[in-house]
């Protein structure tokens, strides 16, 4: 059998968060674990009663309470910080009063390892706290390894959704892209400007210069619109050489006069390709979304096209307003199309 003189060797490996009281209830001997609880603190010789508050059973007030107890399930804690609750259970031991207190973190075992940066080590073979540990690390590799892969089908995602958006040719916004952004802003109901734009001459850069001159074109074009707009403005290509701009917020017309004067004047800059000169021009038609208006996405299209095919009609190179008098073919006192200057 166990002598005394191992006893405290056997509970190091059994119970190592256990306390060895004598019978004035001084502490004699804590186990490793436990005593990484409160490194600093000078555990043989302390008073169990002044290390440790007795929550439950509240009627423990006294080491004879505590004696009497024995057996019985026991709530704790320790009286500095950080505050931490336990679990314990005390056992008489021999004829001189000594009392074991074999201690646990119960179910708040995972906080207090990440509180005291304990493993597996410093429990006992047989205890189901180490059952817990493999499992919480196990459950953290998964969450590890479900994070990462996650960010990774959610870059793949905004990768899939950009690409569906993109020209590939231009890297401006699509036809698809721009129709969600329009219907974006017709259900924010605020004013909002559509310009919509076709390359004059460019059939003749690609029959003359080949398809490698025309895209080179589209290419040059698209770096002009993107420079000579905002940042919160959407420039798409529809297709071919036609190109959309939506302005969001903007009520001033003399500002789209001069934002369409910029970009016929710079795209009938010629545009060298391999040694030859890609010559083009531009004509505009802008149309305003006023709230309340009751136009729709359709009706806003069609508008900005009769605008646009106005600037091509009035000589091309030029920017033309929609009015409803486009459609009868009557003139307005007011100018609707503004020659490149």
């Amino acid at each position: 059998m166990t002598g005394p003189d191992n006893m405290s060797d056997v509970l190091d490996v059994l119970c190592p968060m256990h306390v060895m009281i004598n019978h004035t209830g001084h502490i004699v001997h804590v186990g490793d674990t436990l005593r990484k609880l409160r490194p600093d603190l000078d555990w043989v010789g302390a008073r169990f009663l002044e290390v440790f508050a007795l929550k439950r059973p509240r009627t423990v007030t006294s080491m004879s309470d505590l004696r009497d107890s024995a057996g019985i399930k026991l709530h704790l804690q320790l009286r500095d910080s950080p505050v931490t609750e336990l679990k314990g259970v005390a056992v008489a031991c021999g004829p001189d009063g000594v009392l074991i207190v074999n201690l646990s973190f119960g179910i708040s075992v995972v906080d207090g390892v990440r509180t005291y940066d304990l493993t597996h080590a410093d429990f006992a073979p047989t205890d189901l706290a180490t059952e817990m540990l493999y499992l919480v690390e196990a459950k953290s590799t998964a969450m590890e390894a479900w994070r990462k892969l996650n960010l990774r089908l959610q870059g793949a995602m905004i990768a899939a959704e950009e690409q569906a958006f993109t020209d590939t040719l231009t890297g401006l916004k699509n036809r698809r892209a721009m129709d969600h952004v329009m219907a974006r802003a017709l259900e924010r109901g605020t004013q909002f400007a559509l310009m919509q734009l076709d390359l004059d001459f460019f059939k003749l850069v690609n029959d003359t210069l080949g398809h490698a001159a025309g895209d080179h074109v589209l290419q040059t074009v698209a770096r002009i619109m993107v420079d000579e707009t905002r940042s919160e403005d959407t420039v798409a290509r529809l297709g071919g050489d036609e190109f959309v701009i939506v302005l969001p917020d903007v009520r001033d017309i003399p500002a789209l006069r001069r934002i369409g004067s910029r970009l016929i004047k710079r795209l009938e800059v010629p545009m060298p390709f391999e040694g030859n000169d890609c010559c083009i021009s531009a004509s505009i038609g802008t149309v305003f979304f006023e709230p309340g208006s009751g136009a729709d996405m359709r009706s806003l299209l069609d508008d900005v096209d009769v605008a646009l095919y106005a600037s091509k009609r009035a000589g091309r190179g030029r920017q033309t307003f929609y009015s409803p008098a486009l459609r009868r073919g009557l003139d307005t006192n007011e100018p609707t199309s503004q020659q490149a200057g």
